[in-house]
């Protein structure tokens, strides 16, 4: 709890047994109220560790991409009464002990999302980012700058902040169940104008630490070019395509309850 409000964490997880724990260990829990785990299926021991940890747990019985199990972890959430909500990569890529500060920054009401940036003071590199995606980075995020008028450091990191009130007012579940819908959160936090916070956090590239392909890489960074053109269409009133439409659907709080989910599985 932090200013009255119930902090949980997102842990949306896919094969993490060899840093979960890791990960998990360095979590700040004096103000943390619970973390919440889902397992999109993995094919190694994640389950049975998040189980030795008490962690409550969502498991997926298919493997339904990590959109999809972003957004299992969100719709947990805020059943869960949450106030903020903390999204952090199990793989220990991104350092669990700034929680707080992430907390602070959406808890005091000073921002409705907030990015822990690999970006600022040169972190990313420092950590060991392969050039060719430090340089992808940098394009794609300057490419999204211009076009939303923004001056974000960047936009593609797996450790970000939201209060309830943005993940109950985006319509999530018309985002894509795949990588790009890390992409597509944001943008739609500038569509409906919510104020966004970024924080200088460091990273660590190894082994165990996840990481897309260079395909899937060359895929994401198209579906960012295009996310962002059909973002400037839409405030421009051209074209609105399905997550920018008035009808866009909304995340299904109730979604969750087809999967497994309690402490101690």
């Amino acid at each position: 709890m932090l200013n009255g409000k119930k902090i949980i964490v997102v842990m949306p997880a896919y094969n993490a047994e060899k840093t979960l724990e890791k990960t998990y260990s360095e979590i700040y829990n004096d103000i943390v109220d619970d973390i919440i785990l889902t397992d999109d299926c993995s094919s190694d021991k994640t389950k049975e560790i998040a189980k030795n940890l008490n962690i409550t747990t969502i498991i997926h019985d298919k493997n339904e991409g990590y959109g999809a199990n972003q957004k299992s972890c969100y719709a947990a959430a805020l059943n869960a009464d949450a106030d903020v909500i903390i999204m952090l990569h199990p793989d220990y890529q991104y350092t669990p002990k700034l929680v707080p500060a992430v907390a602070s920054m959406l808890a005091f009401g000073e921002y409705d999302a907030v990015l822990a940036s690999r970006i600022l003071n040169n972190g990313a590199l420092k950590g060991g980012m392969p050039l060719y995606k430090y340089i992808a980075n940098r394009f794609l995020t300057l490419f999204q700058n211009i076009i939303t008028g923004s001056s974000l450091s960047e936009y593609h990191t797996g450790f970000r902040g939201f209060t309830k009130e943005v993940l109950l007012n985006l319509p999530l579940d018309s985002c894509s169940d795949d990588f790009i819908f890390d992409d597509e959160i944001i943008t739609l936090i500038m569509y409906y104008n919510y104020k966004i916070g970024e924080i200088s956090c460091p990273t660590k590239y190894f082994h165990e630490a996840s990481s897309i392909n260079f395909i899937r890489s060359c895929h994401y960074g198209f579906g960012v070019i295009v996310t962002s053109i059909l973002y400037l269409l839409a405030k421009l009133n051209i074209y609105k395509s399905k997550i920018f439409d008035k009808n866009a659907k909304k995340l299904n709080l109730s979604k969750n309850l087809k999967y497994f989910y309690k402490k101690n599985i």
